[in-house]
């Protein structure tokens, strides 16, 4: 057993600060412009990038639940892949793909192993989507790895991306306020996503057509799996890109209000994901704001949910030190 967590803890710590990462440079994503479609080569390369963005813009209509052909309902929901990934995947601080064909593969606490790009494009299925895997030999997958590919071109291997994932908000060192962040919703956010969180549609249910703005809780958004369900990355989100048209340079809500409107949503009902209890296997290293168990640090399951987190974030900080210390000493017997 002790074995095992030294080479679970040196596989992290390996990943997060790689000798090559250190000394490649750092891309901005801020002011590059983002990769376009228009300078595609009209050849089976290109085609393939073209579906990807398709899939990628328009998941609902192509892989959707409501779609005709009964064999290409991957996604649960009729969210797109932009609901999340805004501006085709390539604005900053949006979690974009441009880059991230050179970060993989990569190690993932989540499986606790390194993964390929389609296993992350998977990982979304089942959980953003609320769907199923796609075959790693599908036109489907191809495409998304393709459009992945196409965003990444320009970015070396183990670049520091400046615009990647989330910008992380300052974390309130208190619970959520829940009260707090159901005025914040009816202020901000309930003329896109409706008071009752169920988003606007384009059509109607079964023409799949998808959504305006999509739907925050209830059965067709992310399941309780997703990354967004955590509140540490929804409240970054919002606070970056929420509500619609809102950037990291000029963002709308401030740190507390996103922090507490992210506790607001996420206290709603969602799909549930089957097999939770199988993530983050080096229970050590599973995330604060991941709020199912098991847990490890005698913190109640509140707490997990709606913070505070930064007396957790203390606790982990030690975890992984002492684990550093054990894999040190073990390496110099």
């Amino acid at each position: 057993m002790k074995a095992r967590i030294v080479a679970s803890s040196l596989g992290l710590l390996l990943a997060a600060t790689p000798a090559l990462a250190q000394e490649a440079p750092t891309l901005s994503l801020i002011d590059r412009p983002a990769p376009s479609l228009d300078k595609l080569p009209k050849d089976a390369y290109g085609d393939l990038v073209r579906y990807g963005h398709e899939l990628t813009t328009r998941t609902f209509a192509v892989i959707g639940p409501e779609v005709q052909e009964r064999s290409m309902r991957f996604a649960g929901n009729n969210l797109a892949c932009t609901s999340c990934h805004q501006n085709e995947a390539t604005k900053p601080y949006a979690m974009p793909w441009v880059g991230v064909s050179a970060t993989f593969p990569q190690y993932r606490a989540r499986e606790d192993a390194i993964s390929s790009v389609e296993e992350r494009v998977n990982g979304c299925m089942e959980r953003s989507m609320n769907g199923k895997a796609l075959p790693l030999e599908s036109r489907e997958m191809k495409a998304f790895a393709a459009y992945i590919h196409y965003m990444s071109r320009g970015v070396p291997v183990g670049a520091k991306v400046e615009g990647a994932g989330a910008k992380q908000i300052k974390v309130p060192d208190r619970r959520a306020d829940l009260v707090a962040g159901e005025a914040v919703y009816a202020r901000n956010c309930a003329a896109c996503h409706g008071v009752d969180g169920q988003g606007q549609r384009r059509g109607k249910v079964g023409d799949a057509e998808g959504y305006v703005f999509p739907p925050l809780w209830g059965k067709d958004t992310f399941n309780n799996g997703a990354g967004m369900n955590r509140m540490l990355t929804a409240a970054a989100f919002i606070r970056h890109n929420m509500p619609q048209g809102t950037t990291h340079v000029a963002p709308v809500l401030s740190d507390d209000e996103a922090f507490d409107v992210a506790g607001y949503v996420l206290s709603k009902s969602r799909p549930i994901k089957a097999g939770l209890e199988n993530d983050f296997p080096a229970r050590w290293n599973k995330p604060v704001d991941a709020a199912f168990p098991p847990y490890v640090d005698g913190a109640s399951a509140d707490q997990h949910r709606y913070g505070p987190y930064p007396p957790l974030m203390d606790l982990a900080r030690q975890r992984a030190a002492a684990l550093k210390a054990a894999r040190d000493a073990a390496a110099m017997r």
